[in-house]
């Protein structure tokens, strides 16, 4: 039995987007946001306090980038997943992209969250500082992917990475900082059927909620 821990679109969107691309049979806990502050127990399922957790046969996963990759490979063959580099020669990009929706994209996003919605006041110029690096950061993504999905020409789960990070930034307010390419981008990703059963089903509301 899967079952993930989530808050409404926050990281723990990925796998549950990655859950419904791949019609997998899970449970899901939808809890209010920060759940370390506002779960009792929480802690004692992940200890970090944070989402995603996915709980797998015994097994935490909590890094948002991973649970996708590891999902398509664990419950595959699935062309969400792009196969070793001896077998499809973008692997290394699938990898790259992979991370890159988290560890480079979100990371900036974060900071200019915490200082604009969590602690208004505290550090605006920091903020806007944060803003600016995402927005350069993203547009180097851009510059990288493919025509229509970021690599192997096709969706796949470095897709839902890449593409959270644009869904947080449109609604955290750095609208600005998406050019009309990524916000295209993001609109082909959100048209998916699964995109939109992982949206319905962690129910209405937005991450600061």
């Amino acid at each position: 039995m899967i079952t993930l821990y989530h808050c409404r679109d926050a990281r723990s969107f990925r796998a549950l987007w990655a859950l419904e691309e791949l019609g997998l049979d899970y449970r899901l806990e939808v809890m209010p946001f920060p759940p370390r502050a506002r779960v009792e127990g929480y802690r004692e399922i992940n200890p970090l306090g944070t989402v995603p957790a996915l709980v797998v046969d015994g097994h935490l996963m909590t890094e948002s980038a991973a649970i996708p990759h590891f999902l398509a490979t664990r419950y595959g063959p699935s062309d969400l997943a792009v196969a070793v580099a001896v077998e499809e020669a973008a692997y290394p990009d699938y990898l790259n992209f992979l991370h890159m929706g988290e560890a480079t994209l979100t990371f900036p996003q974060t900071i200019h969250l915490r200082y604009t919605r969590f602690q208004p006041g505290r550090a605006a110029e920091a903020a806007a500082d944060y803003a600016e690096w995402f927005g350069s950061r993203l547009r180097n993504a851009e510059a990288l992917m493919g025509e229509q999905f970021v690599c192997a020409g096709r969706f796949t789960m470095a897709d839902i990475s890449v593409g959270y990070a644009v869904m947080l930034a449109l609604s955290i307010g750095l609208d600005e900082q998406v050019t009309p390419g990524m916000g295209a981008y993001f609109e082909r990703l959100s048209g998916r059927e699964a995109f939109q059963r992982a949206k319905a089903k962690q129910g209405a509301g937005r991450i600061a909620e």
